[in-house]
């Protein structure tokens, strides 16, 4: 899987940081968790193929984490898109997108399904399943959690020309779980893998909801809006202090901790990534168009 961190910024834009917006690509789809203003320029800019958008998954109703839906609906339309697209939200979401759309006029051209998160079961993917969980914040707010499928176990290939096979259909023939002459596939074929796995927060206070969202998990995502000396603001605004998120990381045993939706008060991300690692040592701020890949084995910019 591939991470691309399209907006890490919090609540206004600034030059360095925009709205928040992550997009994971898995196999050939890619899904968006949050769309900011400015994300369809991201995505042009990026590598990732705004077209190849599968769901898109708003963690709260909050303009910097969903104003730039319309204009990337519209995008996709005027570029020929047919394929149905999923946006999942918070209840009204899909009063808000039709109101929104109404007044923006023209022609969409492909099916909208909208499901409100409250109500949305594991949604299902070529590559993976996308859950949502209750997040603690201002107004309704969900985070989720991205499931990689497994993937089938590898053939030991010299074992298997040993036993006198071949590669190729001999080989295909055995991923497929079939016996080919006295060799079975367990004889050759290692366990399967299992995949990885990403929980990203939105915004929130520290919660239950997100603490079992989060355990075990490969990867969180997590708010950081405020250093811990504004834990107090962080409080009264139902946010995540950096310490908080990196105790939750901890707790919760996650392999990495990636921090977003950061102030514009911190100009320098060494600071936060310091804090954090004070706590939770596996911790990245990433800048705005950073792509990661991860696996089971390795956590890795690109």
């Amino acid at each position: 899987m591939d991470i691309l961190f399209l907006g890490t910024g919090a609540s206004i834009p600034s030059r360095e940081r925009g709205m928040p917006c992550v997009a994971v690509r898995c196999e050939s789809e890619i899904i968006l968790f949050d769309c900011g203003e400015g994300t369809q320029r991201q995505l042009m800019i990026s590598p990732f193929s705004f077209m190849k958008i599968k769901g898109i998954f708003i963690s709260h109703m909050h303009g910097d984490h969903f104003l730039g839906l319309p204009g990337l609906i519209q995008t996709m339309g005027l570029m020929g898109r047919k394929e149905k697209l999923l946006v999942c939200g918070p209840e009204g979401m899909e009063d808000t997108l039709n109101t929104i759309l109404t007044a923006c006029e023209g022609i969409i051209g492909y099916e909208i399904e909208v499901i409100s998160s409250d109500k949305m079961e594991e949604v299902e993917f070529v590559g993976f399943t996308v859950s949502a969980f209750k997040t603690d914040h201002r107004v309704s707010s969900f985070g989720y959690k991205l499931k990689e499928k497994e993937s089938k176990g590898r053939i030991n290939k010299e074992k298997a020309i040993m036993l006198g096979l071949s590669p190729g259909p001999d080989f295909s023939r055995l991923q497929k779980g079939e016996t080919v002459g006295n060799v079975s596939p367990e004889m050759v074929i290692g366990p399967r893998v299992p995949g990885c796995s990403i929980v990203y927060s939105g915004d929130t206070a520290p919660c239950q909801g997100l603490s079992d969202a989060a355990e075990g998990v490969d990867i969180l995502i997590h708010e950081s809006t405020f250093l811990e000396e504004k834990s107090k603001l962080a409080e009264d605004r139902k946010h995540s202090t950096t310490s908080q998120a990196a105790e939750t990381a901890s707790k919760c045993k996650c392999r990495a901790l990636f921090l977003i939706h950061v102030s514009n008060r911190y100009d320098d991300k060494d600071v936060i990534e310091k804090e954090a690692k004070a706590i939770f040592d596996d911790t990245i701020v990433p800048s705005d168009l950073d792509i990661y890949r991860v696996s089971k084995s390795s956590i890795c910019p690109l």
